[in-house]
């Protein structure tokens, strides 16, 4: 007896419907198979940003008496630059400068907390466009409308960087909480798995202001190494290893980053860089162009390419960071970012991509507008508002370290190099020469038989800023804060306007036509 079949001819519609299915599911298989090969061939990106670390204050760099294991081991797993520098010794103008690509002046967010303006293209929807999943995990300073050049952004709490009009500060942060790298490693783990990712990661750590037994074993002041241009006191020393404790906090989270990539299995397909946006929190170094504002550690580490324990003496800015991951990530730019891709000195410590890096000074709480060249040797700088002292930023004129300047400056104890600060006029044109002096004491601007290195660095200066536009500001920012007290003067007021909300006040009252 023959079986019973019962036999169906297909329904054309329901044979158009399964054969979308059978090719959306087809579709499906093929992205999430060339978003796992994308994720695996290109490099994960990490960048790390300390907040007012200056670049020899961690062990790699000669300091002995602040142990920084991690970042060190960075270093003896990649690449340690040994001339790397910034565009700007200042937090928000430096930040703005790195993710353009752009020198300050080019970003119209060129004074501190002037927000980057929404018209500006950044290296972060770059990669994005590129396939890239991206975060900001921690300090932003950088404005609202940078928020969306993310997939997600993780603000830490910054309320203990704001001064009451009576010069004190209300925190609502505590503990690892106020280093702003708290959330760095929660984030890792919850990024998606089939992109490759770049993070942004930005410490509060060490700025201003310090807390006292932030670690088990502090810091003891006899261990700190102190520059020549601030006096040896107890007081100095206190501040200086609170400053050091911040700095081995932020060391810590740096290897609890390191761990996670490793636990992921991905670790030696990921460039983690580690910089910094400007110098120490310190008289004569943060908000200057000396190279104890502007230079800054510079390690890079990535297993897949980057030969372990190399070093690299050539020139390199963190203008040029921008083209730098946009190249590694196989992203398209414009000619708006003006760096150079250092990655052909990632696999070549020889190569080298500049003969001169550049960076300026400009309104960072008092009024001043600077501008530096340097070769692998000697610097340059042209100081345009002569007329002024080279005051500190507030936070470091609040500091033990200046009150303690100030009252040996009134008793007559300060030397020569001490008095850096307080001295008006200061010289139009400093010249040194960072071989034989690294601190930067000797200015040789006056002196006939170093005029051809002083003009061959004017000349190199000026055409740098005619390239990029570096033109006279319209307008003067005042000071916000009294240059002895540190008080709040009246024209301060938070949150600061913005260049173009700036530049409307001053014509409606008059100031600029």
């Amino acid at each position: 007896m023959q079986p019973f079949v019962v036999e169906t001819w297909p329904n054309p519609l329901e044979e158009s419907r399964m054969r979308f299915v059978f090719t959306f599911v087809a579709f499906c298989f093929c992205v999430i198979a060339a978003q796992a090969e994308l994720a695996g061939s290109r490099p994960n990106l990490v960048l790390i940003i300390a907040d007012d670390m200056a670049w020899d204050d961690c062990s790699l760099y000669g300091n002995k008496g602040l142990p920084t294991p991690n970042i060190d081991r960075m270093a003896a797993e990649g690449m340690r630059f040994d001339r790397a520098f910034l565009t700007i010794s200042s937090c928000s103008p430096s930040r703005a400068s790195i993710i353009t690509g752009r020198y300050p002046h080019q970003t119209d967010a060129e004074q501190l907390h002037w927000p980057i303006p929404k018209e500006q293209i950044t290296f972060s929807e770059r990669l994005m466009k590129a396939g890239y999943w991206t975060a900001s995990v921690g300090k932003f300073h950088m404005g609202e409308a940078m928020k969306n050049r993310f997939d997600k952004v993780i603000e830490a709490d910054m309320s203990g960087f704001i001064a009451s009009a009576k010069g004190t500060f209300q925190e609502s942060a505590k503990g690892d909480a106020k280093s702003g790298a708290s959330e760095w490693v929660r984030t890792l783990k919850e990024r998606p798995n089939n992109k490759p990712f770049f993070l942004w990661l930005a410490a509060l750590d060490p700025h201003r202001p310090y807390d006292q037994k932030i670690l088990k074993n502090p810091t003891k002041p006899r261990d700190v190494t102190l520059p020549p241009y601030v006096p040896d006191t107890p007081e100095v020393r206190g501040d200086y290893a609170l400053y050091y404790d911040e700095i081995r906090r932020l060391d810590r989270f740096v290897g609890e980053v390191l761990a996670e990539l490793k636990r992921q299995k991905v670790d030696d397909n990921t460039l983690v860089m580690f910089i910094s946006d400007n110098g120490r929190p310190m008289p004569r170094d943060k908000t200057t162009l000396y190279d104890s504002g502007v230079r800054t550690p510079w390690i890079v580490r990535w297993p897949a390419k980057v030969k372990a324990g190399t070093v690299n003496p050539n020139l390199v800015s963190s203008v040029d960071i921008a083209r730098t991951f946009m190249d590694l990530a196989g992203a398209k730019y414009g000619d708006t970012f003006v760096g150079k891709s250092f990655a052909p000195m990632l696999e070549n410590p020889k190569a080298s991509i500049r003969d001169f890096a550049f960076g300026e000074k400009n309104w960072h709480d008092f009024s001043d507008r600077c501008r530096y060249v340097r070769d692998e040797r000697f610097k340059y700088i042209r100081n345009f508002y002569p007329h002024y002292p080279n005051t500190p930023s507030a936070d470091a004129l609040r500091s033990p370290v200046f009150r303690t300047m100030q009252k040996l400056r009134d008793s007559g104890k300060l030397n020569a190099a001490q008095m850096n600060c307080f001295i008006k006029p200061r010289p139009k044109e400093e010249l040194y020469d960072l071989e034989n002096d690294p601190y930067e004491l000797n200015n040789l601007a006056g002196k006939p038989q170093y005029v051809t290195h002083l003009k061959r660095l004017r000349a190199e200066l000026k055409g740098w800023q005619k390239r990029t536009d570096d033109r006279e500001p319209e307008f003067e920012a005042p000071d916000e804060f009294d240059r002895e007290t540190c008080l709040p003067l009246p024209v301060r007021h938070r949150p600061r306007a913005s260049k173009a909300e700036m530049l409307k006040q001053f014509r409606e009252k008059g100031r600029i036509e």
